[in-house]
């Protein structure tokens, strides 16, 4: 039976994931902050844990929970937009961004990176195309787009590390989706695009190279 990883499960795009993999016949291993959060996954038939990733004892946690597992696909989805306005950033909100969507990273990839390697499988960051520097056309949501930057970077070196061992990683645009990220008038239903990320995992080739994608399977410039 396929495994599936999902971090950040409680709403939205990573509820969604765990949805869709369940429904395919997946087992799947997924994690929340809240324990209410973790029974509704639970009752959802997800082999469900507690985890905040900025606790670096309940990361370590993890790693022992995950021992000896081997992951056909990793998605690393807990993130935070932190403020909606622009300008001298505030040094809690600057923290509280980059805890979540860059030191978690730093602190978890290095222990999935393994397990996915050991199943030929995909190792996936909940990117944006707003932390892309190549093809920036905007500068709003800048400690936003800050933190996606530097989540790339660390999947890029996190590929050069374990893409040899077997773990294809791929930083993922998810679209503009109607969540509370993403607000009511956007653009794609969370089904859509997880429709689009769950293919675009399926279909990605085996890469020692890190790859950024767009849920529609395009590629997007780091």
């Amino acid at each position: 039976m396929a495994l599936a990883l999902v971090i950040g499960a409680s709403r939205g795009i990573g509820l969604e994931l765990v949805r869709q993999y369940l429904a395919d016949g997946w087992r799947v291993i997924a994690t929340a902050r809240s324990k209410e959060d973790v029974a509704m996954l639970a009752d959802m038939g997800a082999e469900a844990h507690r985890l905040d990733v900025t606790n670096v004892e309940a990361v370590a946690g993890l790693g022992w929970k995950l021992d000896g597992e081997q992951l056909d696909v990793a998605i690393l989805n807990a993130g935070v937009y932190g403020p909606r306005t622009d300008g001298f950033p505030l040094q809690v909100d600057f923290d509280a961004v980059m805890h979540t969507n860059v030191l978690s990273a730093m602190r978890l990839l290095p222990i999935v990176a393994p397990l996915v390697g050991a199943g030929r499988g995909k190792l996936a960051v909940m990117s944006s195309r707003m932390g892309s520097l190549s093809e920036r056309q905007g500068c709003t949501g800048s400690l936003y787009r800050a933190s996606k930057a530097a989540l790339n970077s660390v999947l890029v070196d996190t590929a050069h590390q374990f893409g040899p061992q077997g773990a294809t990683c791929v930083a993922l645009h998810p679209g503009w989706v109607r969540t509370d990220m993403g607000g009511p008038g956007a653009a794609l239903s969370v089904e859509e695009s997880v429709r689009g990320l769950r293919k675009v995992l399926a279909e990605l080739p085996a890469s020692e190279q890190a790859v950024y994608r767009d849920y529609d399977g395009s590629p997007i410039g780091w």
